[in-house]
């Protein structure tokens, strides 16, 4: 494998996993970030450990001119965009429905969906053979909370990640004749600090129980997951969503 790969939200947890996992399998990286500058750099730095090129953009996934300046320094770096990994997400405390601000859904989504489909429009528009390009792959982080639902915590999430599948059955189906794979990952309860985010940093260890593997996932399962979704060994496969879950 080779080219370029741009993992967004790329400074920790399953972003920073898969930017470490592509660098090592011969990928230069791209990678995005909002704020936190030198967890970016430690990422980058892995990366050129594995001799391989890597950079980082700071950029908000819910700001479209942030989007295009990301792929305006990728189309002047001379390196050809071979993956898209869709990760940057967020996720907020734990809530009803009944009790959600509309600034809290309308950031949600704007993060969570639109985000990620203007990322997929601009790699599509440079991936596509129609348009030139030589093909490509994208990979959306979904969860499996797009199927469990997150009632009393986590709806509004839960439903941007189900809105996450239907966008990438429905890509995948459209630009597959265009040299374009496009698959998804639904990770279960993985250790991140995502948790804590939410508001809730022992959801983990409350979790773990109802995961049938009695375990935990990690950031570095769901890397290679991601990263055999983009291999030559996943030649034939779009439009699959994974669950990585634990058999949860």
């Amino acid at each position: 494998m080779s080219g370029l790969l741009l993992v967004t939200g790329g400074s920790r947890g399953i972003g920073a996993a898969v930017a470490v996992a592509a660098a090592k399998a011969g990928f230069d990286v791209c990678l995005t970030y909002r704020a936190d500058h030198e967890a970016a750099a430690a990422v980058v730095k892995a990366v050129e450990a594995a001799s391989r090129r890597g950079f980082a953009i700071q950029a908000d996934a819910a700001v479209e001119e942030d989007t295009l300046k990301v792929f305006s320094q990728i189309d002047q770096s001379g390196l050809r965009l071979t993956a898209l990994i869709n990760n940057a997400g967020i996720v907020d405390t734990a809530s009803p429905l009944a009790d959600m601000s509309g600034q809290r859904l309308q950031r949600m989504m704007q993060v969570n969906v639109i985000g990620p489909m203007i990322y997929a429009r601009e790699a599509v528009r440079r991936m596509s053979t129609d348009a030139g390009g030589a093909g490509g792959c994208i990979v959306n982080l979904s969860s499996l909370a797009a199927k469990l639902g997150g009632s009393h915590q986590y709806v509004d999430y839960a439903a941007s990640k189900g809105a996450i599948d239907t966008l990438t059955v429905g890509l995948a189906v459209e630009v597959a004749a265009q040299g374009i794979r496009v698959n998804a990952v639904r990770p279960g309860i993985i250790d991140t600090g995502i948790h804590a985010s939410g508001g809730q940093p022992d959801r983990v260890a409350q979790m773990r129980g109802a995961v049938p593997m009695q375990r935990e996932g990690t950031a570095q399962e769901v890397a290679a997951t991601i990263l055999f979704l983009i291999s030559e060994q996943a030649s034939y496969v779009t439009g699959a969503i994974l669950d990585v879950s634990g058999g949860r």
